[in-house]
């Protein structure tokens, strides 16, 4: 082992460690560690900031690959960025957290906390210590937070009328790329979470949901399929391209006669050997075609491969199969179909067969590709969207825009409280922290007022991006909440010429603004308890 410095004594006898190397490691504490911490949050969410709302700008990904990845998703954009810096990093797994516990919101959350690091920044010129700051965040998060409750409204969840739930994923898909066909897209989600959600226990399994995709075709070609759609075809061209009250087989095992699990060869020295091994393989080969047709099976899928002959056999006896269907795939058609997979021939019987009313193939264009997709399966709890565009770019913006929606709707299940967008909401707890600010009789009132200031970021980027001046806009708008006592007045981003988030339907789940508030808090919070930072220095080697 390397020695890591020099043992020396004291003149008390007492050992002291002197470390080799300290003058090559960079170290950063006191205020200069939190004004690094800060410039390096603040960085992170201008990068952001102008990604925010319906006119948000999309940025352009290039991996050392050279694959070009173009969104406006703040996970994604973050997660690609290869971020150096410590605290970028943590930006970084907060926009992530956000995206895995509600799934939108991601570009909101990372603005909110470079504002508050923003504001923290002046209030640490003043001489405010950090634990104060970070403690007067806390009470104010909780303050804000007790008036999103306050101002959230319930809504509505009735199977017969969809129209709230498609207004809510219509404001997440306003920001996407795919926004010129919003209300289809918001749709498609809305009757994909209906038909896997379990009322009873208001959630949703969203392993019963695929979004496949396919370039080619238009946006406007994206349809749900109430089952399962693979990028398999039929194993021979010959065999029917569709099948009714298909009766399926899903096995697990390869088609072809046995191989002896040792290690031993098997010389073929004759003729008639050769022949023997020929009779044995095609008598092993009507064995398993034999036990197919007796279970009642008139469709195979299988999820190895197997060769011409076996091919040719099923070919014979009329019956369609599908092999190299992966794992997923083959556990989601049992579950669609009720089906059980069977890992050998023998365990087959009728009671282990799927059932699917339609199963047929899927062309595009001229291209010759073809996918199958499987319909009015016995369980149609489960659903695939099957997403077209015209290039690859648009095709994956297009699932991560669905994705979002979704996890939107999901929400909705689980909690039906929502609030008003467009930064209607922020403003409407930015005045009531603030306002409540008066009321703290310590040094805390000074980081509650900053944490008012620090929401109004959101709305001030919205009017930004949206072209209007941010600080005339915001101040109007806050102005006309306190003189009407309304919270739903917002930012016009669309221009539609009324502020009022409910007449314009901008609408979000209180579940995602809650997370947003509670998590850009917690970071920063962590963040400025942060006073020392070390760096490995430059190696001699």
């Amino acid at each position: 082992m390397p020695s890591v410095g020099t043992l020396a004594f004291d003149e008390f006898g007492r050992p002291v460690l002197i470390l080799k190397g300290q003058e090559s490691k960079k170290r950063l504490f006191g205020i200069e560690a939190h004004k690094s911490h800060i410039l390096a949050g603040k960085a992170v969410a201008n990068t952001l900031k102008t990604s925010l709302g319906p006119r948000g700008m999309d940025k352009c990904m290039v991996s050392p690959d050279g694959d070009i990845t173009i969104t406006n998703d703040g996970a994604t954009i973050l997660s690609m960025m290869h971020v150096e810096n410590e605290i970028g990093k943590l930006l970084v797994q907060l926009s992530k957290s956000q995206d895995d516990e509600i799934g939108d919101g991601t570009t909101g959350v990372v603005v909110l906390a470079g504002a508050l690091l923003e504001q923290a920044e002046a209030l640490l010129d003043k001489g405010i210590h950090p634990i104060r700051i970070a403690d007067g965040y806390e009470l104010a998060a909780k303050m804000a937070l007790e008036h999103l409750d306050k101002i959230a409204e319930s809504y509505p969840l009735d199977l017969k009328n969809l129209d709230p739930l498609i207004n809510t994923a219509m404001t997440t898909l306003g920001s996407k790329i795919i926004n010129r066909c919003q209300r289809q897209m918001a749709e498609i989600a809305v009757n994909a979470i209906m038909s896997v959600a379990d009322m009873k226990r208001r959630d949703v399994n969203f392993e019963l949901i695929r979004v496949q995709g396919k370039v080619g075709g238009r946006l406007e070609d994206t349809l749900l399929v109430k089952g399962v759609v693979v990028d398999k075809t039929f194993s021979h061209p010959q065999m029917p391209k569709e099948v009714r009250d298909a009766k399926i087989a899903i096995l697990t095992c390869p088609f072809e006669p046995p191989k002896p699990k040792t290690k031993h060869k098997l010389d073929i020295t004759t003729v008639e050997d050769y022949k023997k091994l020929r009779e044995y393989e095609k008598e092993k080969f009507s064995e398993m075609i034999k036990s197919i047709k007796d279970a009642g099976t008139n469709l195979v899928i299988c999820q190895w491969g197997f060769d011409d002959e076996a091919n040719h056999l099923l070919l014979s006896h009329q019956l369609p199969a599908v092999r190299w269907v992966g794992g997923p795939e083959i556990e989601m058609i049992a579950i669609a179909t009720g089906g059980r997979i069977v890992p050998r021939f023998q365990e087959l019987s009728a009671d282990k067969l799927g059932f699917a009313g339609h199963v047929y193939e899927l062309d595009f264009g001229t291209t010759g590709d073809h996918m199958l997709c499987i319909e009015q399966c016995k369980k149609s709890n489960t659903c695939t969207i099957f997403v077209r565009g015209g290039n690859k770019m648009v095709v994956e913006e297009a699932k991560r825009a669905l994705h979002d929606a979704l996890c939107v709707v999901r929400n909705l299940v689980r909690d039906n409280r929502i609030v008003y967008g467009g930064g209607a909401c922020e403003i409407a707890c930015a005045v009531e922290v603030a306002k409540q600010a008066n009321k703290i009789a310590t040094i805390e009132q000074y980081a509650i007022r900053a944490f008012a200031d620090a929401l109004e970021s959101v709305p001030l980027a919205l009017a930004e991006n949206s072209g209007f001046s941010p600080i005339k806009t915001v101040s109007d708008v806050k102005s006309q909440q306190i003189a009407q006592n309304n919270p739903r007045l917002g930012i016009d981003c669309l221009n539609t010429g009324t502020n009022d988030m409910k007449t314009q339907s901008v609408i979000e789940t209180l579940i995602g603004k809650r997370q947003q508030i509670s998590l850009a808090t917690q970071l920063v919070r962590m963040i400025l308890k942060i006073d020392d930072i070390r760096l490995p220095g430059e190696t001699d080697e």
